[in-house]
């Protein structure tokens, strides 16, 4: 047997240490914290690296398209009413942060039953292998309606679970985004896949309203998104629906010959999807801007970026 006789490192090329490019350095490092600071002193403490770096961004980013008049586009999954955002939501529509909010159907559903009795999100577990799932009578009966008498008016989907809304004066119409949205003449648009909403098996479902109003809706958002450069467009917690709903949105506006290719994209979820990553993160910023995806649980990071914009908004400069 023949043995191979280990390579010689003796002209190994070498360099000094402060030629080489480095990554990182002690000027991006974190400062420590001291007790009674506020939330404009620990922004700054973080480290300006990975993540840290992208937050502090992002905050910027956002923080010019507001002073320069430039739109913000939320599109959400219903997750992000399931824990107890709308507040923060609200709060940013009421300030003229948020310039537009796009969704799923679900977001619907948990919407429209928060403000009806303040309170949404059933056991699926203890009740699918009834049948009950998905079978409140009060859930299925408004929106089937409202959606259907939009549609008859040439309304959007979201313009008409709003209108609606405001109407009845139910009890915590303030919590919902469709209401408060609406009262604040903030367009919402919805985007439904038919089959994947609990109103859909309910006996007023009506599928070519709820596609004329929806299909409407995609429209509306595809104007909003014609209008995005400089702005900032947030996909926060839909893996699926909303991220395929920009990308077709923004290959028609370019199409139709708008110029959109200096924006901001920012995804983020509690953990990394495909969809997210390519149809927001990449794809749309290949002409232009810049993409970021913010992983943690909504219910943390979404106050947090929102508190960190506030704080941005507040400064001078």
């Amino acid at each position: 047997m023949n043995r191979i006789e280990p390579i010689s490192l003796k002209r190994v090329k070498s360099y000094p240490l402060k030629d080489r490019k480095s990554k990182v350095g002690v000027d991006d490092f974190a400062r420590v914290w001291e007790a009674g600071g506020s939330l404009g002193i620990w922004l700054e403490s973080l480290p300006r690296i990975l993540a840290g770096r992208d937050l502090l961004e992002v905050r910027d980013r956002i923080v010019e398209a507001v002073r320069s008049d430039r739109p913000v586009i939320l599109a959400m999954g219903a997750h992000v009413i399931k824990v107890g955002l709308n507040p923060v939501i609200v709060d940013l529509m009421e300030r003229g942060i948020i310039t537009a909010l796009a969704m799923n159907g679900a977001c619907i559903i948990h919407d429209t039953e928060l403000a009806m009795a303040g309170r949404t999100s059933e056991d699926v577990a203890s009740e699918i292998g009834t049948g009950r799932f998905g079978m409140a009578e009060e859930t299925g009966r408004f929106l089937n309606q409202a959606i259907s008498q939009g549609a008859r008016e040439g309304l959007g989907l979201g313009e008409s679970v709003g209108a609606t809304l405001m109407r009845e004066g139910f009890p915590f119409a303030e919590q919902s985004l469709l209401a408060r949205a609406h009262e604040l003449h903030i367009p919402v648009t919805v985007h439904v896949a038919i089959g994947t909403d609990i109103i859909h098996f309910h006996p007023g479902a009506d599928g070519a309203s709820m596609g004329k109003a929806s299909h409407r809706d995609f429209r509306i958002f595809s104007a909003l998104v014609s209008d995005l450069e400089g702005g900032v467009f947030i996909n926060l917690g839909s893996a699926v629906i909303m991220p395929e709903v920009f990308l077709k949105a923004l290959s028609l506006v370019r199409n139709l010959g708008y110029d959109v290719k200096d924006f901001t994209t920012i995804n983020m979820d509690f953990i990394q999807h495909y969809r997210p990553i390519t149809n927001v993160v990449h794809r749309p910023t290949l002409e232009g801007g810049r993409g970021f995806s913010l992983i943690g649980h909504h219910e943390i990071m979404f106050p947090l970026l929102a508190a960190a914009v506030i704080e941005g908004l507040g400064r001078k400069g």
